[in-house]
């Protein structure tokens, strides 16, 4: 073929390929709305974006989102598009003080940024202070147009948003144990309170089909199993990233992460339960520091609830503890290979072991304070009279705003796992036990590094799951197990996949145990690391990651309507 024929073709291909993409525009106006109470009479002030949840964006891969925030609420506010990449748009990822100071009441700002390369699942909530219990909605990327799942088209698709909720004010309610779990916004049946508090979600299916549920864990702080009554599960995504096929009938999913699943509807026609119910990964688990309760909605099959109301049965859930279950879920996933899709990068150019955990702060008579870190350092956000990390990092004047010493190892090795052996480790254990001032402090990264990234539990105060969440890229997960991690490299390296490994935004790091994460550092700009739990997040359990720009690939100039501190 003469290369200006080429030429052409390449020109046309483009021309189809613009012209399939689209621009999603939306206008959120967060406000102060009067909603019920659960389990107790009343309403009560939240903000929110139109109710609990919020607005479903929905687009295709390729296309431009566009969303103007509109702040009528009496909070500072800011939005994140959770898993979004943001590729030439660091400006709109959204956590406070980290990418942009905060839209302030009576202000607005425009969101805007690109979809591509992304399919499946994602969502959006409010990064700033504790308001993403009542500020977040789906967002749901589906294939480019002309394209289709790599998997059997379900006849119809269900968001499943599952949540908290408090009967408090939430920036008061703070770290608070949850007053009920919802779905999508509502309770269910199985509380008992009265006739108008008994809201639940309901899910009309029609027999012998399939239906896609996406699920999204919008909780501040708690992780969940979930079940549907009779029926069974095959995950086909998660976190926005396509999974080979895995059958099961029941999903875990951490605070901040998604799973899309295939639910075929081939039970008698009925009225079936779905519930969630709370994973509580915590050792020792203290009696009264979680809702035990179990959530509903039902699954009811079109035309079963004309015959009169019909008995339904709770699906039999797992024990609130039940980390077998978890882990068997978590580990049990890997990712569909696609020709032509990213793969596991095999050379590594920066190894950090990474110890994520809580302790605690100088103790006085009255108390010891907790507090949270990552190698010993715990972060606190600039002050918001400055400037965002972002913004001093495109002005090259990160004086007393940041620091770059970030470390890759934790100041100390010790036993990292085991809580008997922690009170003999005298001034070892300190180094971790109490980590100090809270700093600011990034770890920066060439552009085009290849990360690894072990990140260690630790039982100084307890055993616990940490949910990481790493904005602006996917990882690789290439193994996770319990204990001490064999930074030696042979024992552990022998579990690792690199031929199929899952993908994601958000780990579940093991309870008392670890996960090794790889990714690129392939987009310039200042990408925070945290816990999905917002309690910990709060007291210090996060990092920045400050990527440097490529030959052709630089930092933008900010938005002209970005807000200021």
């Amino acid at each position: 073929m003469p290369r200006s024929w080429m030429i052409l073709l390449l020109a046309v291909c483009s021309a189809a390929a613009l012209a399939q993409a689209a621009t999603v525009e939306h206008t959120f106006n967060v406000a102060t709305l009067s909603w019920p109470c659960i389990c107790q009479p009343g309403n009560i002030s939240i903000t929110a974006v139109d109710g609990v949840p919020g607005p479903v964006i929905q687009a295709n891969e390729g296309d431009t989102v566009v969303v103007h925030v509109i702040n009528d609420s009496p909070h500072d506010i800011t939005v994140h598009w959770h898993g979004v990449f943001q590729r030439g748009t660091p400006w709109a990822d959204g956590p406070s003080m980290v990418t942009q100071c905060p839209i302030c009441p009576g202000h607005r700002y425009t969101y805007r940024f690109n979809i591509t390369g992304q399919e499946g699942t994602l969502w959006w909530h409010a990064h700033s202070s504790f308001l993403r219990a009542t500020v977040y909605g789906a967002l749901i990327i589906r294939p480019r147009s002309g394209n289709s799942y790599p998997f059997p088209a379900p006849a119809e698709e269900k968001t499943v948003l599952l949540g908290e909720w408090w009967n408090a004010e939430t920036v008061a309610a703070n770290a608070s144990v949850a007053d009920a779990y919802t779905i999508n916004g509502r309770p269910g049946d199985s509380y008992s309170c009265e006739t108008a508090a008994k809201r639940i979600e309901k899910f009309e299916v029609r027999g012998n089909s399939t239906y896609l549920l996406r699920i999204i864990n919008a909780a501040l702080n708690t992780a969940f199993f979930f079940r549907v009554a009779g029926h069974t599960f095959t995950v086909v995504a998660a976190d926005a990233s396509y999974t080979t096929r895995y059958e099961t009938d029941v999903i875990v999913v951490a605070p901040g992460q998604t799973v899309d699943a295939l639910m075929a509807a081939d039970a008698s026609p009925g009225r079936y339960y779905m519930a969630i119910s709370s994973y509580q990964s915590a050792v020792p688990l203290r009696p009264g520091s979680y809702n035990s309760n179990i959530t509903t909605a039902v699954v009811e099959y079109i035309g079963a609830a004309s015959g009169g109301k019909q008995q339904q049965a709770l699906p039999e859930m797992p024990e609130q503890n039940d980390t077998a279950t978890a882990n068997r879920f978590y580990t049990s996933l890997t990712a569909l290979v696609r020709p032509g899709r990213r793969t596991v990068p095999l050379a590594v150019d920066t190894r950090m072991f990474v110890t994520v955990g809580l302790g605690f702060s100088s103790c006085d008579q009255a108390s010891c304070p907790v507090v949270a870190s990552m190698n010993n350092q715990s972060f606190k956000l600039p002050d918001p009279e400055a400037m965002s990390m972002l913004d001093a990092r495109y002005r090259n004047t990160p004086g007393g705003v940041y620091t770059r010493d970030f470390p890759d190892q934790p100041p100390v090795a010790f036993d990292y796992t085991n809580e008997t052996n922690r009170l003999l480790l005298g001034g070892v254990a300190a180094a971790l036990l109490f980590p100090g001032e809270a700093s600011t402090k990034v770890r920066t990264l060439a552009y085009n590094a290849t990360v690894e990234m072990v990140l260690q539990n630790t039982a100084l105060v307890g055993r616990e799951s940490h949910p990481m969440h790493l904005h602006g890229f996917n990882f690789f997960v290439l193994a996770q197990g319990f204990g001490n991690y064999d930074d030696g490299g042979t024992a552990g390296e022998r579990q690792f996949n690199l031929v199929n490994p899952q993908e994601r935004n958000t780990i579940a790091v093991p309870t008392g145990g670890w996960a090794v994460i790889r990714f690129v550092a392939d987009n310039p700009g200042m990408w925070f690391m945290h816990c999905h739990i917002d309690a910990h997040l709060t007291i210090g359990l996060a990092m920045v990651f400050e990527v440097e720009d490529g030959p052709s690939t630089k930092l933008p100039a900010p938005p002209p309507d970005l807000p200021q501190c």
